[in-house]
């Protein structure tokens, strides 16, 4: 048995009818309040807007505006996170690691990077190297231009005061002549107690003692040097194989047109107890 269901034109006219009338105010009511809608959307995303821009104009202004300590803080944050190891130290400890290099590891340290430079030009770190290079009576001075640079000019003037010992083993006049400042003033005193004053009465002794005294066999010991601005000085003791004694010596060196020059040289006999004997030559 078949059921069947059929609607007249009448009635889907009386059904779609029915349909539009209940829509219609749906729509409309769509239609009115759509504007409102979007207005609403539009505002919500205004103030979203206005809110991260007011965060970035705050942040800009605390930065410009006497919020300098963002920007400290943000830069000590990097340098933490970037600073090696030797940085994070205490000086102290850095100090004490560094006194352990010599003066060329302490140089090539400086150039390697940034961070190892910064430690390697502290002057404290200088300061310990002086007194291990050089001498330990100098602790209460405070260089002008620091430990780095005192340490320079004391090794320049070492080095030019150990090239005085090497013309005289080596016996040549005419690099002592260009070690003394030509000037009428510079004086020496040999160990036989003999003066001479004036550039070429000077280098006209050397002359002498280089044709008539024969190659001595002799080791500097105790230097200790002093630097000041244009003029410094080296006190050390020189001991002879030959006779076993000994001499006091004293330099003295003036800076001239980027140079230094010796302008007094005084030796002396060593004094020795009865008894007592120099130092045994290696």
């Amino acid at each position: 048995m078949e059921i069947s269901f059929t609607f007249s034109d009448h009635e889907y006219f009386k059904l779609l009818s029915l349909f539009l009338a209940l829509m219609l105010p749906f729509f409309c009511s769509l239609l009115f309040f759509f504007p409102f809608i979007i207005l609403a959307f539009s505002q919500s995303n205004k103030r979203k807007a206005c809110k991260c821009v007011c965060s970035s104009s705050d942040l800009m202004a605390r930065m410009l505006n006497g919020g300098g300590e963002l920007m400290v803080l943000e830069r000590e944050r990097q340098q933490t996170v970037g600073a090696s190891m030797m940085e994070q130290l205490v000086p102290e400890i850095t100090t004490h690691v560094l006194s352990y290099l010599d003066y060329r590891s302490l140089c090539s340290l400086s150039m390697t990077n940034s961070s190892m430079r910064r430690a390697a030009n502290d002057d404290n770190a200088w300061k310990t190297l002086y007194h291990k290079d050089f001498t330990t009576e100098q602790d209460g001075i405070r260089p002008g231009n620091g430990w780095k640079a005192y340490y320079a000019a004391t090794r320049a003037i070492v080095n030019i005061n150990h090239r005085f010992f090497d013309i005289i083993r080596e016996r040549s006049i005419i690099q002592m002549g260009q070690l003394w400042l030509n000037a009428d003033y510079v004086k020496c005193v040999h160990a036989s107690g003999d003066i001479f004053t004036g550039y070429t009465r000077v280098i006209r002794s050397w002359q002498l003692a280089f044709n008539w005294e024969l190659g001595i066999d002799f080791q500097i010991q105790d230097v200790s040097a002093r630097v000041m601005s244009d003029m410094a000085w080296v006190t050390m003791k020189a001991y002879i194989a030959m006779d076993h004694s000994g001499l006091n010596l004293t330099n003295v060196f003036e800076f001239h047109n980027g140079h230094w020059f010796l302008v007094h040289h005084h030796s002396s006999e060593m004094m020795f107890n009865d008894g007592e004997l120099p130092p045994l030559l290696g």
